[in-house]
């Protein structure tokens, strides 16, 4: 491997000798400054060409660096202490990179945005040929970044970006062992389940048992058909590490990296497990790999061979993004103090954690980043536990703890322009109330000066795009499935906005969500829908029922959980010896926005223009269509469409305006859609070339036929 040492001015890296510990190799070692190496591996054009910024590239490399375990600004860093060090007492790590940037730097904007990979997975690339909208960003000369933080990601596509990050070893270099509990959740009959297991962590990098013998004390395995169901435990003589096959039949052949149970796996079921590991990876070197990373593309020249930062001199301005997981990992990078750099300075000066209801379990010992939250599945895995008020002095009143996601950075002045957006689905699944309102669910909690939330009013977690995204399984859910309304045009005008504040210190729109003041925000059981039947849907050339809505006020409690003396809960952090956790019996009170008793939607939060002038009522939940699974489909709203006629909606029984009593005529929708849109734009809530082209969809639509 090469190394090099960026110098102290490069990267603002103040000298650590008097950081506190020693090392085998005396003075210069304690004064050594940490390494990083760049290496480019490929340079390719970008397709298009953007207004006065010109043609783009996309650069793709490897970082290779350093990490002091004696400097404070890695305290926090979970086994780092157990992590092997180099020749200079330096832990070593390297995370895959990606730059798209314009050829001509002396054309960029002097902003660098960072969004965070989903599982290795580079979401938001822009695309302008597939979404015109994302051509704003590379017209106004953002360079933009995507490098890996999470350590569990295989490279299974050349596109995949993954981290390197170090085993922790026990002082005599021996493996260190401890609890793990996985959830396997098959989709379908099938004798053999790969790990690490979970609907989102599936295809992560597992950690293998200590011991392929699952007699010993400490490992079960155990299936339940819904989350709250007992346990019903499966005698270790029914399953074995190991694949099995048609050739290999139960026991199979062993495979640390396989459960094979003899009955086989049956999808009505969720099957718990529990098992000792062993060679826990350091995962949180991932998130302090992240901050270097973002400090060298930032204000390094050079790297110490002399290779060039490409981005060198260009950059004035950090922005920091994530979505979904990486957005709840953006949470955690902020939480955890990563955002001051090793000279102090901020790393990102305006951040985004998009659709983030959590924090992300990375920097616990075996800690898995890539898990998820559904009604059936992780619901009591890690990710819960971290505080979700963002102020320094939030009070959490029901685990008796203090301090909010930005204590740290508030204590080191490097906290960043913030903005949180929610969906619906945060608050039905991934319990994204208590980011709003006190722990007794009776107060609207005041957000820092710092930060602004935005909910996106009648919407699922993974967005949409009008009535063609919408599609109906009802073998497999009870509505169609989706939600017409959608934040993709309001991210953007939102990250505009984010953009300002960050370089002209422009105020941005104020939050917009529920609350509890007002009556937008309300305990489940207190939703008012109206009545919604009589309509039908097309599955492949045939025309279903719908059946009629009704609410069951389903939702994801929120508990608080025991993972037992050595975890830190306050920053999901430290070792779990509790497996499950021990339920405490003390909830969260979860809080859901009401809806408007005409049409269904949403009362509070940016309602899009398709929320303004709706063609139905896109619902921020569904449901499984089972009689034993008592569930919410999985991340996903709904949708039930208005009927065409009044005559046709009274016949039916339901309540909601016809889209002839809404808009009399398509010229009157198009009118209703057009003011909307002029509405958002001039709140700041949507980009006027978004609008045009939500306008010129209206006008090429035909509602009544």
């Amino acid at each position: 491997m090469r190394r090099f040492q960026l110098s102290a001015l490069a990267l603002g890296i103040a000298a650590l000798a008097g950081c506190g510990g020693s090392s085998s190799d005396g003075d210069d070692a304690a004064a050594a400054q940490p390494r990083l190496t760049m290496q480019i591996t490929a340079t390719q054009d970008f397709p298009g060409s953007y207004g006065a910024v010109g043609a783009y590239e996309k650069v793709s490399g490897t970082l290779r660096g350093e990490l002091d375990p004696r400097d404070p600004k890695n305290a926090t860093i979970q086994d780092l202490q157990l992590a092997p060090v180099n020749s200079r007492g330096m832990v070593e790590y390297a995370t895959d990179f990606t730059l798209l940037k314009p050829k001509e730097m002396a054309k960029a904007s002097g902003i660098l945005r960072y969004d965070a990979p989903n599982r290795g997975n580079i979401l938001t690339m822009p695309n302008p040929s597939a979404t015109p909208g994302d051509a704003v960003y590379l017209e106004r000369g953002y360079v933009m970044l995507y490098a890996a933080w999470q350590g569990d990601v295989p490279k299974s596509n050349p596109e995949r970006l993954t981290a390197q990050v170090p085993v922790a070893r026990n002082p005599d270099g021996s493996s260190i062992t401890g609890a793990y509990r996985t959830e396997l959740v098959p989709s379908s009959a099938t004798s053999t389940m790969a790990l690490p297991g979970g609907v989102f962590n599936g295809t992560m990098l597992p950690y293998a048992p200590a011991s392929l013998d699952n007699t010993r004390p400490g490992y079960s395995l155990t299936r339940r058909i819904n989350e709250t169901d007992p346990r019903e435990p499966i005698a270790a003589a029914d399953w074995k590490f190991a694949n099995c096959s048609d050739s290999a039949p139960f026991p199979g052949t062993p495979d640390e990296t396989r459960v094979c149970l003899k009955q086989g796996f049956d999808p009505l079921y969720l099957y718990e497990l529990v098992y000792e590991a062993k060679d826990p990876k350091v995962m949180g070197v991932g998130l302090a790999g992240l901050r270097d990373a973002v400090g060298f593309f930032r204000k390094a020249e050079k790297d110490s061979e002399g290779n060039a930062n490409p981005l060198a001199g260009r950059i004035r301005h950090t922005i920091g993004q994530g979505t979904s997981q990486s957005g709840n990992a953006m949470k955690t990078f902020l939480h955890l103090g990563f955002n001051q750099a090793l000279d102090g300075s901020r790393v990102f000066d305006g951040m985004f954690a998009h659709v983030a209801a959590r924090q992300t379990n990375v920097n616990t010992r075996f800690a898995v980043p890539g898990g998820g939250g559904g009604l059936r599945t992780d619901h009591t895995a890690f990710g819960q536990t971290a505080p979700r008020g963002l102020d320094k002095d939030y009070v959490d009143g029901i685990s008796g703890r203090n301090g909010g996601v930005m204590r740290r950075c508030s204590a080191t002045d490097t906290c960043p322009k913030f903005f949180l957006g929610l969906s619906g689905t945060e608050f039905w699944q991934l319990q994204g109330s208590p980011a709003l309102t006190n722990t007794e669910g009776t107060q609207d909690l005041a957000q820092p000066e710092n930060a602004r939330v935005y909910y996106y009013a009648s919407t699922q977690h993974g967005g949409a795009g009008g009535e063609a995204s919408i599609s109906y399984a009802p073998s497999r859910n009870v509505y169609p499935s989706g939600t017409v309304v959608h934040f993709n045009d309001t991210f953007r005008a939102l990250f505009i906005a984010l953009e300002d504040w960050v370089t002209t210190g422009k105020q941005p729109p104020a939050s917009q969500v529920p609350r509890v003041a007002d009556g937008s925000l309300v305990r489940p059981e207190q939703v008012r829908f109206p009545v919604m039947r009589g309509l039908q849907w097309k599955v492949g050339s045939q025309l279903t029922d719908i059946p009629a809505f009704n609410y069951l006020a389903r939702h994801n409690d929120f508990e608080l959980l025991d993972f037992g003396p050595q975890f830190r809960p306050e920053d999901e952090a430290g070792i779990a010896g509790i497996f499950p956790p021990r339920q405490t019996g003390r909830f969260y009170p979860i809080m859901v926005p009401q809806v408007d008793g005409s049409t269904g939607l949403t009362r509070a939060g940016i309602r899009s223009v398709e929320a303004q002038a709706p063609l139905g009522t896109s619902i921020e939940f569904n449901y499984v269509n089972s009689e034993r699974i008592v569930d919410l489909t999985n991340l996903g709203g709904s949708y039930i469409p208005f009927h065409k006629t009044q005559a046709a909606r009274i016949a039916a029984g339901d309540t909601r305006p016809s889209l002839q009593e809404l808009y009399g005529s398509q010229q009157g929708y198009v009118q209703a859609v057009r003011s909307a849109a002029d509405r958002l734009v001039e709140q700041r809530f949507l980009l006027r070339r978004d609008a045009d082209a939500i306008v010129q969809k209206a006008q090429a639509s035909a509602i009544f036929e």
